[in-house]
């Protein structure tokens, strides 16, 4: 059959314990030619679907994950989107979540399924989850509904039966096969049997948009974490450095800290000037919310922004995203309020 016949998906594949097997003598993980894919998942002959692939050469652990390697991402989805119906990248599992929401951003308008997949053990393991994550992830990437439009139009994460958002995401574990979590956004899809679509979460397919490629990004940006005992000086120091542009400020509960005048100072003087500090809950799920007490509206006064219930990956790569346009300062701190690509409730 012809190639119209069929959809068409491009495997982008950027390393990853996936795409490694294991030297017999030594044990240790190495990557393999992506070539042989086939051999190690024959399945995929049976799916009645144009794969093609493209491998990042050398392959990158996702440890060594950087900005311009999303915006390499990014062109070939560019160069590639009018002659595929879906991609799905396979990735290493510990900056994924990263990857996956500086996609959203960079991706402006998208309207196909990106699906970011990997797996906690090679595909040539006897367990592997590989396979399955692989083989599910192309399937979504593909899915159509009855008006011959993408089921997931959007960039979204697949691992171990749930499709979730990927802005939503965030690596919860280290060994489970469940490795990732979407605390405050229900799952777009489960896959059992079947893959049960979960329409009313998924952003919704709009007729005629055209992508557009962002690829500018600023990285001068700290996660900041507060903790029982934090030092005046370090603090003083962090907050003061002149290359920095942002701070994603990592509180207690709804977005509270401790009421020192030291500390509310610094951040009175880091956003005077000109600094964007983004408040982000340390608990695992909820949003915060600084008008609720006393050591909130304090970080308020202080001009510091709400990121209500945004992961730390997503307001990160959000704020490298505007800051990388040189946006006025106001506009940004706007924007980081406002829901680009359904990274916050609203």
């Amino acid at each position: 059959m012809s190639r119209k016949e069929h959809s068409s998906i491009l495997i982008i594949y950027t390393g990853g314990t996936i795409g490694m097997i294991q030297n017999a003598e030594t044990g240790a993980l190495e990557s393999f030619n992506f070539d042989h894919l086939l051999k190690h998942v024959p399945e995929l002959k049976q799916l009645n679907i144009n794969i093609d692939a493209i491998t990042f050469d050398p392959p990158i652990d996702s440890s060594d994950m950087e900005p311009e390697l999303w915006s390499r991402i990014v062109s070939i989805i560019e160069e590639n989107y009018d002659s595929y119906d879906g991609f799905v990248i396979l990735h290493g599992t510990d900056t994924m979540s990263f990857t996956a929401s500086a996609l959203s951003f960079m991706l402006e308008d998208l309207m196909k399924p990106v699906v970011l997949t990997g797996s906690q053990l090679p595909i040539g393991a006897l367990r592997t989850d590989g396979k399955e994550n692989l083989i599910t992830a192309i399937e979504i990437a593909a899915a159509k509904n009855a008006e011959g439009h993408p089921m997931v139009p959007e960039v979204c994460v697949f691992f171990h039966e749930n499709l979730m958002r990927g802005n939503r995401t965030t690596k919860i574990n280290s060994e489970s096969f469940g490795a990732f979590g979407s605390n405050n956004y229900p799952n777009l899809a489960k896959a059992g049997t079947d893959i049960q679509f979960f329409t009313r979460n998924i952003r919704k397919y709009v007729p005629g948009l055209k992508l557009k490629a962002h690829h500018e990004y600023n990285s001068n940006i700290v996660i900041f974490s507060l903790f029982p005992g934090i030092q005046q000086e370090v603090v003083e120091k962090l907050l003061g450095a002149k290359e920095l542009k942002g701070i994603i400020f990592r509180t207690y509960g709804a977005g509270n800290a401790p009421q020192k005048k030291w500390l509310i100072d610094a951040l009175s003087k880091a956003t005077a000037e000109g600094k964007i500090i983004i408040n982000i809950t340390q608990c695992a799920g909820g949003s915060v919310h600084m008008e609720r007490y006393e050591t909130g509206l304090q970080l308020l006064e202080a001009g510091v922004i709400s990121g209500k219930d945004s992961t730390v990956e997503a307001a990160l790569t959000k704020l490298m995203y505007l800051l990388g346009k040189d946006l006025p300062i106001e506009e940004v701190r706007r924007r980081m309020s406002i829901s680009f690509a359904g990274e916050i409730s609203v």
